[in-house]
């Protein structure tokens, strides 16, 4: 009854906290918001039994990204008027054709991992790490490969996209 208590009262601050991130006006408050947004989530995990994932909630997350979120506000003029013209070297038709590509790709993924019939593994063999970190590692590398890497490559084609339009002329 306590758990289910303190579950509801954690997932309320966390739907409460993410509210205000996304209505504040403020960018630095919003910023805060998400702090503490990052951390509940963090208490969240403790409550789960998921120590590992807490920390590095709060090292990640909590820590490094907030921090990067910080720069980029400080940094960025806020209060300049949006350019009103468009980039003539912009390639919208390549850009679509990329995304659908992109997609096309993830969907034969998919299609290709749920035809897959599992291989028969030993029961010992299956997972032999007993602790919370090895279980999130072995998991990773093995039952969710195909996700980690495509998250991986999201987070490269995020990165190159924030280089691209950071840099004013190519």
């Amino acid at each position: 009854m306590g758990q289910a208590i303190a579950f509801y009262t954690l997932a309320a601050f966390i739907l409460g906290f993410a509210i205000m991130v996304v209505s504040t006006r403020n960018t630095v408050h919003s910023v805060l918001f998400l702090v503490l947004n990052f951390l509940f989530v963090a208490a969240l995990y403790v409550l789960l039994g998921a120590d590992f994932l807490a920390v590095i909630q709060v090292l990640v997350y909590a820590g490094g990204i907030v921090v990067l979120y910080l720069f980029v506000v400080m940094l960025v003029n806020l209060k300049r008027a949006p350019e009103a013209h468009e980039d003539p070297h912009r390639r919208t038709t390549l850009g679509f054709g990329l995304g659908v590509a992109v997609l096309l790709e993830l969907g034969v993924i998919g299609a290709y991992t749920s035809t897959q019939v599992p291989a028969p593994v030993a029961a010992n063999a299956a997972m032999p790490m007993a602790g919370n970190t090895e279980q999130v590692g072995w998991l990773l590398y093995t039952s969710y490969l195909i996700p980690f890497e495509i998250a991986s490559m999201l987070l490269l084609v995020a990165m190159i996209g924030a280089i691209v339009l950071a840099k004013r002329e190519l």
